[in-house]
C-alpha cells in the first residue's frame, strides 16, 4: 500500500461526525466525541505498523495537527459568536447570569493561548487614592477574563453600535457642511474623514444626550450619605457612568464628555478631556474635550452643546489657534447676556485628561481585539503609554492623566448601594428616579427594549415582523391620560399592567403602589414620546420631527425633564426645514438652562444664511457681468437672492407615527 492510500485511509478512519450525529450512548467532550479519539488512535497504530515510524507517520502527524487546530479554531469562534450573542441581548438578561456566561466563553476561547503578562501603567499611580495599587495590578495583569471585564466589554459594543449609525452623512451639521469639504483638501482624504466622523458624533451627543445642570440638588427631605474622596449626593460628572449617561440620554457637561470620549474611541480617534489648573486651589478644572487628527487636536464644548468656532467663526478651532488668537474664546461670550469664563491666557496650558477603565490597558484585552473582526470589530485596548506620548506632542499640552471622574462614578455606584441598604427613603428616591426605564416590571422592561433598539440603530420592524423597532415598541408605552387616570380604580387595567395586591397588604401601601405604578407611566410615556422624536430626527424625518416636538414632547400639558432638550431640537429641525426665523427665535428662549449655548448656535447659523446668501449674490454678480457686453459694473445686481434652504411646499408626517388628532 502506497502512502497516499495509508494517507486517505487513515483520513476516512479518523473523520469527524457532526455534533448532531453524536450517538446516545457516547459520551462527549464539547463536541468531539470520545469515540473519535479511540479511532484517531487506531488509525496512527495502523499508519505504524503499514510504513513503520518513517516520514508517512509525521505527515499523519501533520495531518492530525492540522485538523485539531481547524477544530480548536471553530470551537473559538463558537465561544465569541456566543459572547456577542449574550452582549446583544444583554439587557434582556439578567446581567450577573450573563456576565458569568460572557466570562466563562471568553475564558474557553482563549484556553491553551497564552496571554502575555503586562506592566501596569505608571498614569494609575496617580489616582491610587482611588484605585488601590492591589486593585490596578488584578484588573490589569490578570491573563483570565473576570466578571470587572464585561462592563468594560458591554460599554464597549454599546458604543460602537451607535457609533456605527451616528458615522453617516446624515448625520453632518449643515453649518459646517461646506468647511468639512474644504478640510478635506487641506488635511488629506484620511484626516479628512476622520474630521467629519468627529464632527458628526460630538453632534449627535448633544443632540442625543439632554442637557443636565452640573449641580442638581437632591430632595430636602433625604439625609445626606458621607460619601468618600469629597464626593456628594448627585456630584457632577460622577453620579453617573458613561453607560447610565447614554443609557438614559441625559446628562452634564462632564458626562456628555464622557460619551462622545467613548464614541470616538470606537471610531479609533483619540479624545480627551482638557483642564487647567485652578491658580488658587491647584485643582483641574476641565474647560472642553478634544480631539486629535494628526497633529491638531480639535475643540469642543459639551457646556454649551457646540463646538468652539474657529478665527472669523469658520469651522471648528484647533487649540493651536485657540493659543495664538484671543478672538476665539472671546467668541464665546455674548455681551449683556453671558460672559465665557476662560480666555487665551488661560489656555496656554492645559492638562489631558484621558477616559479609560484600568481593564482597556490589559493584555489580555489586547489579545480579545485582534481577534475581533468584521461586525465583531470593538476598540477594547488602548496601549496607554502610547497614547500619552502622542498626546504630550501636541503645543500646549502641560502633562497627560488619567481622568477621575470614570473611576469616581465606580465608587458613587457602589457607596450609594450600600448606602440604599441602610436607609429606605433614599433607596427609594435613588431607585425611583429611572424605575421607568429600570424597574424590574414589564413597562420598564418594554421601553428599555425600545432604547436598546434604538441605541443600535433598530428603528423599524423587522419585514418578517418577529423583531420590533425602536419605533413600535415605543408607540407601545403611549398610553392615553385617561387610562392612566383609570389605573386606581379599573382592576381590569391593574391586571392589564401587571399592578396586583399581594396578601397582607393594606390600603395605603397598595394606594401608593397605584399613584407609583401612575408616574411610571406617565414618565414613560413621555420618555417614549421624547426618544421618538429624536429617532426621527437621526432618521433623517425632519418634518415628522418637528411635528412630534412641538405638538407632543412641548405640549403644555406633557412637559417634562425633557422639555429644555425638546426645545433645541425643535430648533434643529426648523434649521433643516428652512424656517430660519422661527429656528432662532426658539434658540433665544430666555431661562433656558441651555441658553447660552443656544444663542450661540443662533448667531452661527444665522452667519450660515448671511453668508449662502452673499455667495448666492456673489454667483449672480459675476454670471450677469460675464454676460453684460460690456463689463462695466461691479454692483450688486438688482433684487433679493432666493434664500438658502427654501422649506417645502408641504409637510406630512409618516401615517403610524403622526402625531396630529387624537387625546392625550
Amino acid at each position: 500500500m502506497d502512502r497516499n492510500a495509508l494517507v486517505l485511509s487513515w483520513c476516512r478512519l479518523t473523520r469527524q461526525p457532526t455534533a448532531t450525529k453524536l450517538s446516545a450512548r457516547t459520551p462527549a467532550i464539547g463536541n468531539v466525541a470520545i469515540g473519535n479519539s479511540v479511532m484517531g488512535i487506531l488509525a496512527i497504530l495502523f499508519l505504524v505498523a503499514a510504513t513503520g515510524c518513517g516520514s508517512d507517520l509525521e505527515q499523519a502527524r501533520k495531518i492530525q495537527s492540522k485538523r485539531q487546530t481547524l477544530m480548536q479554531s471553530q470551537s473559538q469562534q463558537d465561544d465569541l459568536g456566543e459572547v456577542f450573542e449574550l452582549l446583544s441581548h444583554f439587557v434582556e438578561l439578567n446581567d450577573q447570569k450573563a456576565t458569568r456566561q460572557i466570562v466563562y466563553h471568553l475564558n474557553r476561547w482563549k484556553d491553551g493561548r497564552p496571554v502575555e503578562g503586562a506592566d501596569v501603567p505608571e498614569a494609575f499611580s496617580l489616582v491610587s487614592d482611588l484605585l488601590p495599587a492591589d486593585q490596578a495590578t488584578r484588573r490589569i495583569t490578570s491573563s483570565d477574563y473576570q466578571s470587572s471585564d464585561i462592563r468594560h466589554l458591554r460599554d464597549s459594543y454599546l458604543f460602537r453600535r451607535v457609533l456605527e449609525w451616528a458615522d453617516r452623512p446624515e448625520s453632518d451639521d449643515p453649518l459646517l457642511a461646506s468647511w468639512l469639504k474644504d478640510q478635506e483638501a487641506v488635511l488629506g482624504e484620511n484626516d479628512g474623514l476622520k474630521l467629519r466622523t468627529i464632527s458628526r458624533l460630538f453632534d449627535w451627543t448633544v443632540r442625543n444626550i439632554a442637557y443636565e445642570p452640573m449641580e442638581t440638588p437632591p430632595p430636602a427631605q433625604l439625609t445626606l450619605p458621607a460619601l468618600p474622596h469629597g464626593m456628594v449626593l448627585q456630584g457632577a460628572g460622577y453620579r453617573q457612568s458613561d453607560y447610565l449617561t447614554l443609557w438614559r440620554g441625559i446628562g452634564d457637561s462632564l458626562q456628555r464628555s464622557g460619551v462622545f470620549t467613548q464614541l470616538c474611541q470606537q471610531a479609533g480617534i483619540p479624545a480627551f478631556v482638557l483642564a487647567r489648573q485652578d491658580a488658587n486651589s491647584g485643582e483641574l478644572v476641565p474647560w472642553c474635550v478634544a480631539a486629535m487628527i494628526g497633529d491638531d487636536a480639535y475643540l469642543f464644548e459639551p457646556n454649551l452643546s457646540t463646538y468652539i468656532p474657529g478665527p472669523g467663526q469658520i469651522g471648528i478651532a484647533t487649540l493651536a489657534q485657540a493659543r495664538q488668537d484671543a478672538s476665539v474664546m472671546r467668541r464665546l461670550n455674548l455681551p449683556g447676556f453671558f460672559e465665557y469664563p476662560i480666555s487665551k491666557d488661560d489656555i496656554q496650558q492645559s492638562i489631558a485628561l484621558l477616559n479609560l477603565q484600568p481593564e482597556a490597558a490589559a493584555a489580555r484585552m489586547s489579545f480579545l481585539e485582534s481577534g475581533l473582526t468584521g461586525q465583531r470589530r470593538l476598540t477594547i485596548y488602548q496601549d496607554i503609554d502610547a497614547l500619552i506620548a502622542a498626546i504630550d506632542q501636541i503645543p500646549g499640552i502641560a502633562g497627560v492623566r488619567l481622568w477621575d471622574i470614570p473611576l469616581k462614578a465606580d465608587l458613587y455606584e457602589k457607596e450609594m448601594l450600600e448606602a440604599s441598604e441602610r436607609d429606605p427613603l433614599l433607596a427609594f428616591w435613588y431607585r425611583s428616579t429611572w424605575a421607568i426605564l429600570e424597574a424590574p416590571i414589564d413597562m420598564a422592561r418594554e421601553l428599555a427594549l425600545g432604547r436598546w433598539r434604538h441605541l443600535h440603530g433598530v428603528f423599524s420592524d423587522e419585514e418578517d415582523g418577529d423583531k420590533k423597532g425602536a419605533r413600535t415598541l415605543y408607540l407601545a408605552q403611549r398610553a392615553p391620560e385617561f387610562e392612566i387616570d383609570k389605573l386606581s380604580t379599573d382592576v381590569d387595567l391593574q391586571q392589564a399592567y401587571g399592578v396586583r395586591r399581594d396578601l397582607g397588604m393594606d390600603q395605603q401601601q397598595y394606594e401608593m403602589q397605584l399613584a407609583q405604578a401612575q408616574q411610571i407611566m406617565r414618565g414613560g410615556k413621555r420618555t417614549a414620546t421624547y426618544w421618538i422624536s429624536l429617532l426621527q430626527y437621526d432618521d433623517a424625518k425632519y418634518d415628522t420631527a418637528e411635528n412630534w416636538f412641538s405638538k407632543r414632547v412641548l405640549l403644555e400639558s406633557q412637559l417634562s425633564l425633557w422639555e429644555p432638550s425638546a426645545r433645541y431640537n425643535l430648533a434643529r429641525c426648523l434649521e433643516r426645514l428652512g424656517q430660519s426665523d422661527e429656528a432662532v427665535e426658539i434658540y433665544k428662549t430666555d431661562g433656558d438652562p441651555q441658553e447660552h449655548g443656544n444663542r450661540i448656535r443662533a448667531r452661527l447659523f444665522q452667519k450660515s444664511i448671511s453668508d449662502s446668501q452673499d455667495s448666492a449674490a456673489s454667483d449672480s454678480g459675476d454670471s450677469q457681468a460675464g454676460s453684460s457686453d460690456n463689463n462695466a459694473s461691479d454692483s450688486d445686481p438688482s433684487g433679493n437672492p432666493e434664500p438658502a434652504n427654501e422649506p417645502p411646499a408641504t409637510v406630512t408626517p409618516e401615517n403610524n407615527d403622526s402625531p396630529t388628532g387624537g387625546s392625550e
